[in-house]
Order: structure tokens, then sequence, then C-alpha cells
């Protein structure tokens, strides 16, 4: 077997002087002799079996390119118009040798072979990369070291360079230095993982001119094809910042730069008497692109997904390129392009647009960490993570609404101030964040101030600062402080009747918030009058199937249900069911609540076989459209829970109430008024099973946690204990 190392024409060459050596080829000692066909013709006339590996084979321009004369070829010629051989020529083809050439780039090969003669090395698997990072690690057995090298693998994309690279830094340092510190330096941040990554320890019986780091490596092919296609490098700067799947194609079309922009604009450029049509320039275009990618899928920098209209790439591969980004002073300029092109496509978070946010939800979070220093770019970033804020928030999302909403928020108050009309709209999604979590503390703190802000410079009267006043209401009123709500909604509403009129969408929407606070409050004639002057309304002014008009009736048919009224409620639930399914579709957020009404009018009746199949359908419809941790799923799977329980299906019950209560810890805190109700039901299950310890021990700490959220003096807090003092008193309730 000969070894070719074959990455430009000099190694080349040596390597094939080596060869002659090595088997001592006649006339080799010659300064006239072309080493190469003395290599080529030894090798076709050996009578034994011989291997040739071409190795590194990345640009094959020098093996398919006539030579210079000089480079192991003879000068001695009278001819000086004759051209020289390319190299490939000397690659000798006869039955009883092979060739083997590795190369990164696809199309490199192809300058070589056939297609049908390349084979691909797909990605280890988990399997194979967990047995060379043992192998090379030296692993025996240590299975707390075996769950730290399988997740560091996971974490390097089971790339087998950069497995042998961690291995390589881990064992210099041993012992001071393990898998599970690399691990937790690795995760650390991006910096960190780029110090990591572009390690360069010697490998024994590796190519003393090959790169070890793998880092290095790829930027090494960057370099080339900055070089030979710039415009395929601008593709791959560009990428390397959005989240590594589901690139979308429409999204990476646009890298012109500011300059390129405004040129373009200038209508006296144009040149009138061009023959070449918008067409014709659309698909010199397109086919730019197509030929930017092939370069990148050929250096298998990127993939295609099934569908051919969006792309992947490797994590570590977006790592090195921004790392080069950086070196080459060109980090800004692609960031920013990326957080323009994403900026502009991006929604708002109502409804219809919730399939465009998914789409593009996950390159939201990425731009989270790709700050920029350009006031226009900042300016961009600030109103995509607002957006991407306002989604996750609609979708239960409370984690990322929070980080994305703070982010946005800071970097308006930065650039805009305080009292800027952007600034105020971002401290108010950060509030709506915090009191969907159930941080009622955080989120009065800023809803109080945005309002004040707003009453002293746009007035008191102003639609913003009212829509203030009535979120600062809402946070009462979900923390069950009735009077403070009700006061603050009874302003806003003869405000806006003044200002806007009673018939106004916004005048209606206070009535019925006030409405609602009256039948929390078990005042129901009020509340009940309230909401038939707001259904109403909305029939005359908007129209009977108008999403407004449903939830007035759908409000309505809640007071009923809270009297008793059966029949009533469920008349006005079917009747809300039926026309959302048919306006809005089946598996709209406002359908599906009207369905769950619908089966707490069941329930309430004992019709539990009725009152599961819809609980059911909500339920899983919502893990679909929602997602499984979503507010909504979770209250889902609790009155599913209920229904069994109501039929003394206690295993049932409890699996669904210790699946929602351990949800609601980990995305919402065991201090969350929804964490904390989740628990005194999974109490009531054990207690009805005669778990008494356990439940009295569940129940001891739900009062504790009753006491911290609502005070001792609150009914709640007064319900839960005296249920705990006829626990311990051995009466069942």
């Amino acid at each position: 077997m000969f070894w070719v190392h074959a990455s430009n024409a000099a190694r080349f060459e040596q390597s094939y002087r080596d060869i002659a050596d090595c088997v001592k080829i006649s006339g080799r000692l010659d300064p006239k002799a072309n080493i190469f066909k003395l290599v080529h013709d030894w090798l076709h006339g050996s009578k034994e079996r011989w291997l040739l590996v071409l190795d590194n084979v990345d640009d094959a321009r020098f093996l398919a390119d006539s030579q210079a004369y000089g480079q192991g070829q003879p000068t001695g010629t009278d001819d000086s118009r004759t051209a020289s051989r390319p190299l490939r020529t000397y690659l000798p083809c006869c039955d009883r040798g092979s060739i083997l050439i590795t190369t990164r780039n696809k199309e490199a090969a192809l300058t070589l072979l056939e297609n049908r003669d390349i084979v691909p090395v797909e990605p280890m698997d988990k399997v194979q990369a967990l047995a060379l990072f043992e192998k090379k690690l030296g692993v025996q057995g240590d299975n707390r070291d075996n769950s730290n090298v399988a997740e560091l693998a996971a974490a390097l994309e089971y790339m087998p360079m950069a497995i042998v690279q961690a291995a390589a830094y881990i064992l210099q340092r041993a012992p001071r230095f393990s898998v599970a510190k690399y691990l937790k330096e690795f995760k650390k941040s991006e910096r960190k993982r780029s110090s990591l990554l572009t390690h360069d320890g010697s490998q024994l019986r590796r190519d003393w001119e090959a790169k070890n780091s793998i880092v290095v490596t790829w930027q090494i092919s960057f370099e080339h094809i900055q070089l030979t296609q710039p415009s395929a490098a601008d593709l791959l700067s560009l990428m390397s910042f959005f989240d590594r799947q589901g690139i979308p194609e429409a999204l990476i079309r646009s890298r012109r730069k500011h300059g390129e922009a405004q040129r373009s604009q200038r209508a006296d450029d144009v040149d009138r008497d061009s023959d070449e049509d918008d067409t014709s320039q659309s698909s010199a275009g397109d086919d730019a692109f197509e030929n930017d990618l092939m370069t990148l899928r050929n250096f298998c920098f990127i993939s295609v997904d099934t569908n051919g209209t969006s792309f992947e790439m490797h994590a570590l591969v977006q790592l090195a390129t921004r790392m080069w980004l950086t070196t080459n002073g060109k980090l800004e300029q692609w960031k920013q392009q990326f957080i323009s092109n994403l900026c502009a496509v991006f929604p708002t978070g109502q409804y219809e647009n919730w399939a465009a946010c998914q789409a593009l939800f996950a390159h939201a979070r990425s731009a989270v960490e790709q700050q920029p220093e350009d006031k226009s770019s900042l300016a961009e970033w600030a109103t995509l993570l607002f957006r991407a804020a306002w989604y996750a928030k609609v979708t239960g999302n409370i984690a990322d609404a929070v980080t994305l909403a703070v982010k946005s928020m800071k970097a308006r108050k930065k650039m805009l101030g305080q009292e800027h009309e952007d600034t105020l709209w971002s401290m108010e999604m950060v509030g709506l964040a915090n009191r969907l979590g159930g941080r009622w503390n955080a989120a009065e703190a800023l809803f109080i101030q945005v309002m004040e802000t707003r009453k002293r410079v746009l007035g008191e009267e102003h639609l913003d600062t009212l829509t203030s006043m009535a979120n600062l209401a809402s946070t009462f009123w979900n923390q069950g402080r009735w009077k403070e709500a009700e006061e603050l909604e009874v302003q806003v509403m003869e405000m806006r009747k003044r200002v806007l009129g009673e018939e106004h969408p916004s005048t209606l929407t206070s009535m019925a918030n006030l409405a609602s606070t009256y039948r929390k409050q078990g005042r129901w004639k009020e509340a009940e009058e309230l909401e038939v002057q707001v259904m109403e309304t909305r029939k005359r002014v908007l129209r009977e199937e108008h999403p407004d008009t449903l939830t007035s009736i759908a409000n309505l048919a809640s007071t009923y249900w809270n009297q008793g009224r059966w029949k009533e409620a469920e008349e006005l639930f079917v009747q809300v069911m039926e026309t959302r399914k048919r306006v809005l579709r089946e598996e709209h957020p406002d359908t599906l609540t009207s369905i769950a009404n619908l089966a707490s009018t069941y329930w309430n009746q004992g019709r539990w076989k009725e009152a599961e199949e819809l609980f059911v359908q909500v339920m899983e419809t919502r893990k679909r459209v929602l997602r499984e941790e979503h507010p909504d799923t979770l209250t889902s799977m609790t009155n599913l829970a209920s229904t069994y329980w109501n039929q003394g299906r206690w295993k049932e019950a409890e699996e669904l109430e210790v699946q929602v209560m351990e949800t609601r810890k980990r995305v919402l805190g065991e201090e969350h008024p929804s964490t904390l109700t989740s628990m005194i039901n999974l109490a009531h299950t054990w207690k009805f099973q005669s778990r008494n310890e356990e439940a009295i021990s569940l129940m001891e700490k739900c009062f504790e946690l009753q006491q911290q959220i609502y005070g001792t003096y609150h009914p709640n807090t007064k319900t839960l204990l005296e249920a705990l003092g006829q626990w311990r008193m051995g009466d069942v309730d």
C-alpha cells in the first residue's frame, strides 16, 4: 500500500518521490527524470496487487490542470509550446491495482472519478462515536463517566475528529482534567467552546502538515471557498447564525450588503437600452444560488431536508464559521444581515400567524445571543425578540417568553430611553410573561411602572394608559384581589365609555372584565346583567359569529354554570362550540375552550362518559397544537383526572395528577397557584384511597404554600386549614 499526500502539487510530487525511493525505481535520481511517469510505469507493470491512497484531495485542480515544467517532469524539450500532461494521467489504471481517494469535497471527487464510484462516509452513530471515544480515553466501565462520555459525544455531534481532539485534550491534562470537566467547560459559552475546539494537540501517525484541530481544518476549507467562490462563502457566513435545523431558503437568498442595496435603488443607474428583463436576471440569480448551495453541499457543510426547501448545518460548523468571521472582521456584518432577514419575516403573535412563528421561532431563539452593535440593527433585534416573546407567551412557553421579552426591554431602554413607546410595550410584555408564570409581584411592579409613565407622558385617558390599567387589574384578579381589580376595571370602563363610546369594542371588553370580577365574587345578578348587555351590543355592532360576540355568549354561559343552571349553560356552550368550529376551525384555542366548557357542564351533571370523551379530545388536541407543557394542556389533563376521580378510577386519576404536578413544578415553580392546585388535587386522591399519612403530609405542604402565596386570611387558606384539621382528626370530608 502506498500513501500519497494530495493536498497540493508539491506534496503530491514528494509522495511520488518517496514511493520511488521506497521501491528503489531505477532512474529516480536523474534530475531530468519524470518522477510521475517512473512511478506510474512501475505500478502499471507490477505483478503484485497494490493500493494507492490519495489522501486529502480537497482541491483537485492541480491534478486536472496541465502542469508547469519543473514539477517532477523533464525540462529538456525542444518544443516549449507543448503542454505538460495533467497529473491525473499518472494515476495508473490496471487490473492488479486500486486507487482510494479521500476528500471532503464531492466536486473534487467528481473531477477524478464517476459519481457511481463515490462512497460517502456517513456520520458516526451514537454507538460508533462512544466506541471511538472510549478507545481514545481508555475508559474502563465507570458508569458515571460513561454518561458524561455519551453527553459529550452528542455535544460534539458524533464527529470523529472532534472526539479524537477532545480525548487528546483530556488525556494531556489528566488527572486534573476529566470528561465531566471538559463537558462543563464546553457548555459554558461560545468563547470557551471555541477555545477547546481550536486546540491543536499532536497525534501519532497523522500527516505532519495536517491540522489536528477540527475548527482549523474546517477554516482551511472556508478559505478555499472564499478564494474560489466568494458568494458561497457569503452564504455559509449568513447560515452560521441560524438555528442548525430548518433554515428556510427564503431567508438566506437575500445577502446584499447595505451599499449594494442602496445602489439598486438609484433609477438613473439603470441601463434603459438593456435587453435583459427581470425574468432572465431572476434566472441568473437562481443559478448562482444553486451553485453556491452545491459548493457547500459538496464540502458537507450543509445538507438539504427531504422536501428541498430548508437546510441543516452542524452546530460545530456554524461555530467554526463564526470564529472565522471574527478573525476576518466580518462577524458584525453577517450578524446584522441575519437579524435583518429574520426580523423582516417574523410576524406578531396573533393566532393566524402561529404557523409562521413556529417555523421561525428556533431561529429567533438563536438570535438572543447575537446582539448587534449597530444602532439600527439593534432596533431590529429588539423588535424581533419582542415578537418572538409575544408568540412564546400566547403558546404558554413561559421561560422563553420571559428571556426574550427581558432582552428586548433592556435593549430598548438603553437605546430609546425608559419612556419611549416601544420600551413601554416591551416592559408590558415582560409583565405579561411574568403574570403567565404566576410571578404576580414582578408583573404588578412592571404594570404599575408602565401605567404611571403613560399617565405622565400620554395622559390618563390615552388608550395605551387604559390598557396598562386593565393589565394591572387582571393581575389583581389572578391574585384574588377582587376589590382592587374591580376599582380599576370600573375606572377603565368609565373612561373608555367617555373617550370611545359605549359600543366601542374596547369599552365592551372592559365591561366583560368587570362582569368576570363580579362572577368570581358570586355576584351573579350583576355579572349576568353586564354580560347580557355586552353580548347584545356585540351581536348588533359586530355580528353574531364574531369571536368577541362568541366570547360574550360563553361568559354568560359560565355565569349560568356557576349558578347550577346547567340546561341554559349547555345550550349556550353548544351554540358557541358549533359556531367556533365552523368559523375558526376545530383546533383553534377558542374552539377547544368551548369544548372544554361543554365537557365541564356534562361533568357537573354527572354525565361522566360524555365529559370524558370531550376532555380526552381537548387534551390530545392541545398536546398537538399547543404542546404538552402549555398551561391549557395541563388544565385539560387536570379536568380529565377529575372525571376519573369522580368515577372512583383512582389509579388513572393519580397518574395524571402526578404528571401535571411535576410538570407545573418544573415549568411554573412550586409556588405558582396552579402548581398548588395540582398538589391539593393529588392530596385528595390519596385521602380517598385511605393513604392518610401521605395525604396529610402533602396537604400540610399545601397549607404552607397557600399562606405564602395568598396570606393567612385568604378564604382558600381558611378552607385548606379546615380540611387539614378534619383529616388529622380522622374525619373524611
